[in-house]
């Protein structure tokens, strides 16, 4: 056994028994660079051993961007550093001139993220991700931002029963958005001298009016949503357009929920300062207290129209920042829609036939270039699959240069396990479109309007009776459509509807949008599982084999009654919110009880049992 000495030294070590935390005084070290180190520790780049008094002497001698960028260095290394110090000096003596990168400039921030298990901290980052309003306007704080998620152990979604603490040292909690609710993560913000986390909410808007918890703690967490910052639009820019509402059976039903217009020269400016080539038919938006899509309107000369259904609270911010925009997005069939389908009369060998054309392309898509262009093409929905259809496209076969065939490998075996695992079987004659309103109310109850982008492939090769070509790259389709949005679990969700041809409509332009009508008893995208038209996306196919035989009534979606205080809601309450949605998320559970019982019953999706965990006030909805 060897012999180990023991000196005299200064402890950077915690006295925590479950997870090795550096803890320096800030007069030794910037904090921004003290969590990068943590970070370089818990993600085994150095070795905590290697942690000395040297190596903080000399991090304390940099500046804090120096510092940052070569211990960013650090983090890309593929194997443990055990001498960092001897790494730092050399990088100092290659690169002390370099400045550190920004990426701001490209709508990309640098994330500071931290994972909290029962048990440990672990100190993630830098994790570059599109930025979001609030962050951005505080650019010169934004090291006192971080990103809060709670995990299991193995960093998988923490269940319910194993919440029962909360961290209350150094940062407040700020805020979170809908996507970061449902991954257990916040916004935390560390308050200095210019800007406490209560400033920033009061600077996002005014939420007093909003008396309900999780309507509060949604519309706070509106501004959070990644997404790209474009132009101030002044309030005489802004028009208020009337809201289109029917009522039914003593329920009112706003058909245009979420949505409203943008003039065409607007957009063209608006899709540039996205870095788009093209101009979309459709923007997702967040502009102040607004939430919603606006859709292309040439006879618009008004930069935005607005609805009272998209006023979500009062702020007096004026940026317009677009989340996502309207594009052709490849179909996907998962477990849900297949027990639905299967349970409204579609054969399970047309699921087979899918899935065995799906494999077969798959297994060619690693030695020919035809099918792995094919693949890309029409199964892939990433910038990435843009460099690799490039690199076929210029000659470079798939099993011979490197970097293709990594790629490819990786793409295949995550298809696979996708597949395996999810049933996600690609649809061919499908798309995934964000939901539209026909404002000029032409389209009947029953009816849509759908124009799609197809590769010359797809115009080539299917049966023309479906679509009716327009120019070199869209199409409108024409037929029944089976259309649904997840996730879906009640019969109902899936709807069976005429797409048609109007000339006025195709006048309009609109393009890789699914156009629902502003007439009928209720509106088409609240029968599918609930949705509306603030930027729900729509699973849509017109294969005759998918077309269900059956139809449901839709599922009653109208939302539960809400709680509401009466005093203003408080940050306490907020918090409390999220740990009470991290102890009851059981949808999850639900979806997999939903699947069983539908696999297992005479009735299939039909059955009491499926009907009862489809019920909306079960999980949340």
């Amino acid at each position: 056994m060897s012999r180990l000495d023991l000196e005299d030294g200064e402890e950077f070590c915690s006295a925590s028994e479950t997870v090795p935390l550096i803890r320096c005084g800030s007069d030794k070290l910037a904090y921004e660079v003290l969590f990068q180190l943590n970070s370089l520790v818990h993600t085994q780049k150095i070795s905590l051993a290697a942690v000395d008094s040297d190596l903080i002497k000399i991090l304390r001698n940099l500046t804090v961007n120096t510092a940052i960028m070569i211990l960013q260095k650090l983090h890309r290394l593929k194997m443990t550093c055990y001498d960092p110090l001897y790494f730092v000096k050399q990088s100092l003596r290659e690169s002390l001139s370099s400045p550190p990168k920004s990426l701001t400039r490209n709508n990309i921030m640098s994330c500071q993220r931290a994972l909290i298990t029962p048990s440990k901290i672990f100190c993630l980052g830098p994790e570059y991700e599109t930025s979001n309003y609030v962050v951005k306007h505080f650019a010169q704080y934004a090291s006192d931002f971080i990103r809060v998620t709670f995990v299991e152990e193995d960093w998988s979604k923490l269940p319910a029963n194993a919440i029962s603490t909360s961290i209350q040292r150094g940062f407040e909690f700020l805020a979170f958005s809908a996507s970061q609710l449902r991954s257990n993560s916040v916004w935390m913000f560390a308050s200095n001298n210019d800007v406490k986390a209560e400033d920033i909410r009061k600077w996002m808007g005014c939420f007093d009016k909003i008396r309900s918890v999780s309507k509060c703690a949604a519309r706070m967490g509106q501004l959070f949503s990644s997404s790209f910052q474009t132009f101030v639009v002044p309030v005489q820019d802004v028009e208020i357009i009337p809201d289109i509402e029917i009522n039914t059976d003593g329920i009112d039903y706003c058909f245009s929920d979420g949505i409203g217009k943008i003039s065409l020269s607007f957009a063209k400016q608006v899709a540039l300062r996205c870095g788009l080539s093209h101009t979309p038919s459709a923007f997702q938006i967040r502009y102040g207290g607004y939430k919603g899509v606006v859709a292309v309107d040439c006879n618009s000369f008004r930069k935005l129209s607005l609805r009272s259904s998209m006023l979500k609270f009062e702020s007096e911010n004026r940026m317009l920042n677009v989340t996502k925009w309207s594009e052709s997005m490849p179909c996907y069939l998962n477990r849900e829609i297949i027990s639905l389908m299967s349970t409204l009369g579609v054969a399970d060998e047309i699921f087979q036939a899918l899935q065995q054309k799906q494999l077969y392309l798959l297994s060619k898509m690693l030695t020919n270039k035809e099918s792995a262009l094919d693949v890309l093409e029409n199964f892939a929905w990433a910038d990435s699959k843009n460099i690799l259809v490039q690199m076929l496209l210029q000659g470079y076969e798939p099993n011979v240069e490197p970097y293709l065939s990594m790629m490819l490998q990786a793409y295949h075996e995550n298809s696979l396990m996708e597949l395996r695992s999810r049933c996600r079987i690609f649809v061919p004659k499908g798309r995934i479109l964000i939901g539209c309103l026909d404002e000029s109310g032409i389209l009947d109850y029953g009816q849509v309007y759908v124009r799609i982008t197809m590769t010359k492939a797809e115009l080539q090769c299917w049966d023309q009776s479906f679509f009716r070509k327009v120019d070199e790259s869209t199409s409108i389709i024409l037929g029944k459509v089976a259309v649904t949005k997840n996730p879906c679990l009640h019969p109902g969700d899936i709807r069976v509807l005429e797409a048609v041809y109007d000339v006025e409509l195709e006048e309009k332009g609109l393009v890789d949008c699914i156009i629902f009508p502003q007439t009928g008893g209720r509106p088409h995208p609240n029968e599918c599982s609930g949705g509306d038209l603030d930027g729900d996306q729509f699973f849509i196919s017109w294969d005759e084999g998918l077309l269900p035989c059956q139809t449901e009534t839709p599922m009653d979606y109208i939302g539960g009654r809400q709680r509401i205080m009466d005093h203003n809601v408080t940050l306490e309450e907020i918090q409390r919110f999220f740990v009470d949605y991290m102890i009851n998320d059981t949808l999850g559970a639900i979806s997999t009880a939903h699947l069983v019982h539908a696999d297992c019953e005479p009735d299939k999706a039909r059955s009491e049992k499926c009907l009862q965990l489809a019920n909306p006030p079960l999980h949340g909805s």
